[in-house]
């Protein structure tokens, strides 16, 4: 055979292996999203359905001396493994010995029931039957017991504080969806919280109203987190915090069972988690890293627990 038939006999082949690759690639990225979606180490039946979370235990855990647990629950449309790469909460749980779960909504995509009907309830259900599960499993310390999330999973952090208020210490939301409405939520107690939300969230609006993706009347962020501190009986006038970068901060004090709330503005910020892992900008808007909403929560959560 000579050389220019040689050639030209490659062709087919090429044209399949260029064809091809594509293809293997999209199944290469749907196995691997397959994967992360579903990475779950842990189960529980929860109203008569399979829920699943990931749990993270620092390596230096010892069950003689209870510990926090800190909860963290991902927005619409992600998952788990995401949400923890995201937050990033497991370096500081090593370095703090806490243990870390994040819990899986359901649908598809997935996500979080929080507008105050019967799924609501469902999910609240699911994260006292994970506390309960995990109580058995290790030594949880139930004056500790913290909860935080972004976007709908903020607004999933808010209806834990609503339903189990005796349970959970201290909450924590970035860019959450705050739909439950305010005559639905009756804690037992107050419930301290620190929120953070970027001035330009494409998704969740600062100003209140639909956005773009959602037909939704989301509240004015500012209003919302003052009626919180009217509602955990703070003064209703706020003090400053030092400004970080494009971040200011307010701090409502003098509240009922220093349930304190404070507040973080991230002038220009997007829909998505100050200090934390890749969003993209094109969909989210701008990541600031003046802050790192993490450690803010940890050191916050810290100040705060449940008295027994």
């Amino acid at each position: 055979m000579s050389q220019t038939k040689r050639k030209r006999s490659l062709i087919p082949t090429v044209i399949v292996a260029l064809v091809g690759m594509p293809l293997l690639c999209m199944i290469a990225f749907g196995s691997y999203m397959y994967f992360e979606i579903n990475r779950t180490n842990g189960e529980i039946i929860s109203s008569g359905q399979k829920r699943t979370y990931l749990l993270y235990v620092p390596e230096n855990y010892q069950s003689q001396r209870p510990v926090p647990l800190v909860i963290c629950i991902h927005s619409f449309s992600q998952w788990p493994a995401h949400q923890m790469e995201l937050s990033q909460w497991n370096q500081l749980a090593e370095e703090n010995n806490f243990l870390v779960v994040y819990p899986s909504g359901t649908g598809f995509p997935l996500r979080w029931q929080t507008d105050g009907q019967t799924n609501t309830l469902t999910d609240v259900i699911f994260i006292a039957d994970i506390i309960d599960q995990l109580k058995h499993e290790y030594s949880i310390d139930e004056t500790r017991i913290y909860v935080n999330g972004l976007s709908n999973g903020g607004g999933m952090s808010f209806a834990l504080a609503c339903n189990l208020s005796d349970r959970i210490a201290a909450i924590g939301s970035v860019a959450g969806l705050y739909l439950l409405p305010w005559e639905d939520c009756n804690p037992a107690r107050p419930v301290p919280a620190v929120i953070f939300h970027g001035t330009d969230d494409p998704i969740v609006p600062f100003d209140g109203g639909p956005s773009s993706n959602f037909n939704v009347p989301f509240p004015d962020i500012s209003n919302w987190v003052r009626t919180l501190a009217v509602q955990n009986g703070c003064s209703e006038t706020p003090e400053e915090l030092p400004a970080q970068g494009d971040v200011e901060g307010l701090r409502y004090r003098d509240c009922d069972q220093n349930a304190e709330v404070l507040f973080y503005i991230i002038n220009g910020g997007g829909h998505s988690w100050p200090g934390g892992g890749y969003l993209p900008k094109v969909i989210v808007g701008n990541t600031t890293q003046d802050i790192d909403a993490t450690e803010i929560m940890w050191d916050f959560f810290q100040e705060h627990h449940i008295q027994k």
